[in-house]
Parts: structure tokens; sequence; C-alpha cells
């Protein structure tokens, strides 16, 4: 039986967290967060650590966790949440390549807080694999190779199929590259040890408290409302159902499926000794990594969005989505065709217009923001974190200045123009691989399309 929904696989590890009390009446603090997933928990840690006398409180619609931050793919990757294009645009190459720098140096961060805050996330730092299995796939490897080195990723290797194969099984691969750094984590053992310390800081975190309206020197919620100097939001994929912010970000969806634990025969099959997190260079995209209890988590984009930007609660996912990512694991990796599939999950990752995070903080009202991390958050969150903790505390630092701080995106379109760009943009770049799937050797015409569509 496939367990479907129930927030995700990695709560149902881990269990569901007992929720913290919810907000009872009107308070005032110093800084009000709405929201804790990783971008509000991790500048909450930093604001209390650098201030510890600052009266800190974060709201929470569900628990800390409930989103993206707790169900991800465990991908703490240095990756940009953005294009460095765009980045250049308005402060030139430097600007990225020292973005660049500063995300290598946050895997390393996140690392270490887990370790002196005695978090135990099954971390792994292995870097990341992405695979072409396909011949259309091959010079977009090598384009994107060429262009990762130029925006600071100069220890990236590019890797022949064998090479590809020593590491991983991976059924026809015929290159790729090895990025190292990145790691592994479980994202449930993350947030929930990050939410612990945040606790024991002394910052005070009201769950089941739904935030309906920001503005300006508050936080207004159906038990009352907080009074801060400083409200910051950081509600991601959720972000939608604030008033006035249902165009700012689009809550793109997204899905995974986990395996049942694999046989030492499998795995002896397989490889994947070194623990590396894997993608491939489809236009659809796939991403998966070996979890530290011998399972295999895999994920791809299932239904990408729901008209509205509505979002659902418990992560319940399509069965046609499930079999689409099980037939995507049984053709990469041929050994798992007789593996269960075990449970199935769903969430949402905020996309702005430009596909580019930004993070942001108005003195003059108080109010600031950070998010947008286009499915590459969990390293982004810590960063945010650290930036907005200087954008807060008025300090110009190294932080403040990189390239996303106070970048901003114009609105999505309306609706329906909204609903049928998101789904025809999909239904491209699945007909894009559906063509380079039967041997075409170069990106199909129409994948090109999808990507003017989206505006990256």
């Amino acid at each position: 039986m496939t367990w479907n929904g129930n927030i995700s696989f990695w709560y149902r590890q881990t269990g569901v967290p007992s929720r913290r009390d919810p907000l009872t009446g009107p308070v005032s603090a110093d800084v009000c967060i709405v929201g804790a997933g990783f971008t509000g928990l991790w500048t909450a840690y930093y604001l209390k650590k650098a201030e510890p006398g600052l009266d800190i409180v974060v709201l929470e619609r569900e628990f800390a966790g409930f989103g993206a931050s707790g169900r991800n793919a465990g991908w703490l990757s240095a990756k940009i949440a953005g294009s460095p294009e765009a980045y250049a645009r308005k402060r030139g190459r430097q600007a990225v390549v020292e973005l660049q720098r500063a995300m290598h140096a946050t895997v390393d961060e996140v690392i270490a807080v887990a370790a002196a805050e005695g978090i135990d996330a099954d971390v792994v730092k292995s870097g990341y694999l992405s695979v072409a299995h396909r011949p259309a796939q091959l010079p977009r490897l090598r384009a994107a190779h060429e262009k990762s080195r130029y925006w600071g990723n100069e220890d990236e290797v590019l890797l022949s199929g064998r090479e590809v194969r020593d590491r991983i099984d991976v059924a026809g691969a015929l290159g790729g590259v090895h990025n190292p750094h990145c790691a592994r984590v479980h994202p449930a053992k993350l947030v929930q040890g990050l939410a612990r310390a945040v606790s024991a800081l002394g910052v005070t975190i009201h769950e089941s408290t739904p935030v309906t309206r920001i503005a300006p020197g508050r936080a207004e919620t159906p038990f009352g409302t907080v009074r801060a100097r400083r409200v910051l939001r950081a509600t991601e994929g959720f972000t939608g159902d604030l008033h006035g912010e249902r165009r700012t970000w689009l809550p793109m969806n997204s899905s995974m499926v986990v395996t049942e634990p694999l046989p030492d025969a499998v795995w002896k099959a397989i490889g994947w000794d070194g623990h590396e997190l894997l993608s491939d260079l489809t236009h659809a995209y796939m991403y998966a990594q070996r979890t530290a209890d011998g399972r295999i988590a895999i994920g791809g984009r299932g239904v990408p969005y729901r008209f509205g930007s509505r979002v659902d609660r418990d992560g319940h996912t399509s069965p046609r989505t499930v079999r689409a990512l099980r037939d995507t694991l049984n053709r990469l990796l041929p050994p798992t065709a007789g593996a269960r599939i075990d449970h199935a999950w769903s969430g949402v990752l905020a996309v702005p217009r430009d596909w580019c995070a930004s993070v942001s903080f108005e003195r003059a009202t108080g109010l600031g923001w950070a998010g947008g991390y286009v499915g590459h958050g969990v390293a982004a969150t810590n960063l945010a974190g650290r930036t907005l903790r200087d954008l807060v505390l008025e300090r110009d630092t190294a932080l403040t200045r990189l390239p996303w701080t106070g970048h901003r995106a114009r609105s999505w379109e309306p609706e329906p123009a909204r609903w049928l760009g998101v789904h025809g943009m999909y239904a491209a770049y699945r007909a894009a691989d559906r063509s380079e799937a039967a041997r075409r050797t170069t990106t199909a015409p129409i994948a090109k399309v999808a990507d003017r569509i989206s505006g990256r």
C-alpha cells in the first residue's frame, strides 16, 4: 500500500510534532516574523544570536516546517535560487560570482549549525550529479557546465558516461557533471531541530495562528494583532493567501515518491555508494536522493499549478503523478523495477515572475521579506536569514550587497492567463522530452517556446 499525502514521508518517519500554543490575544514585540519554515526560523535564529535582547515572535498557520521546509527533496545545494543572467544585468558578473561563493559557504554553514545545535539530519556532503541520458541532452549539459563555471562554480567537473555509471549506474548515461557543493539532508529532522534551537534561544513561536494581513507595524490574525516595529514575511509558497499578495509569487507544485528500503542486491547493481544527489537534463526535471535508510526518494513537477494560486494542505498526489515518477525511476535505474512505492506527497514552492529569489527590507515601513527560491531553498533560506538579520540591524555587510538584496520582479498575470501559461509551459516541456526520447539529437524547438513563455 502506498501512503499518499499526510504532509510528507519525512514526517511519517519522524512523527508530526505536537503543536506549540497559538496566539491568544494582542501582543507587542521588537520583531514579528510571519512563517515558521526555514526562512522564518533561520532569520529568528540569527537575529536572536546577534541581539539576545530582541523580543521576537514567529507566527505560523500550521506548525513549524509544515510547508516546503518539511516536504522537499533534501538537497542542501549551493545552486543560486534564480537566474545569474538576470542578476548580472543589474549588478554585473562579479556580484553574481560573490553570490555563488556565498552559497558555497552557506552549505557548510548549515552543516556547522546543525552540528553545533545537536541536530541529526542525516547529513552527507557528497555533491550532486546532473546526468544526460539522451543525445539531445548532451549539448545542454556541456553548455550548462560552461555557464556554471563562468558564474563561480570553478570546481564543477564534467564527467563521461562511464564516469557517471561508475558512481551511479544510470541507464543510458552519456555524460554528467559533479558539483561538490551539495549535501543530502532529512528535511523534517533539520527543520524540527532548527525550530527547537530557535525556541531554546527564547524566541516565541505561535503555531495554529494564521496571519491574514501584514502592514507597517503589525501582523493581523483572528486571535489578535502582533505589533512590532519590524514585520518580516517568510511565507514562500503560501504568500498568495495573504491580503494583496495573490500575484506576488506563483505557488508551483512539486511531487515526490519514495521506495521501500531496497535490498543489498539492488544497491550492488545501482552503485550510489557516494550518496550524491541526482538530477537529469530533461526539461520537466527530475531530482532524487538515496536516503539514510536505503530508499530512493525521487521527485518532479506533477500537476504544476492550481487555478487561482490554490494550494493543497495535506500533500495528496494524483495517481497519474505517482505512476509517472515510478516509471521515471524504473527507466533510469532498472534494478528498482520490482520495488514498492511506500509514500507519495506534494508541496508548493514559490516562483517570482522572473524566477529570481529576493531579500528585502524597507527601513521606512519596517517591512521585510525573503523568498521565491524556485525550488532551491534549503540552503538559500539560511543565506536569506543572515541577510535579513543584517538588514534589520541596519548593518552594511557583504551579504546586504549581494545582487538578490532589494531585487524586485513584476507581478504574475491575472487568471486565467496565469493558469494557461504555466500549464502550457509544462505541456511544451513534456512534449520536448518526448521528442528527445525518440532519438532527437538537438534540443526540441518547443522547449525554447516554453522558455519564452516562462520568462526565465
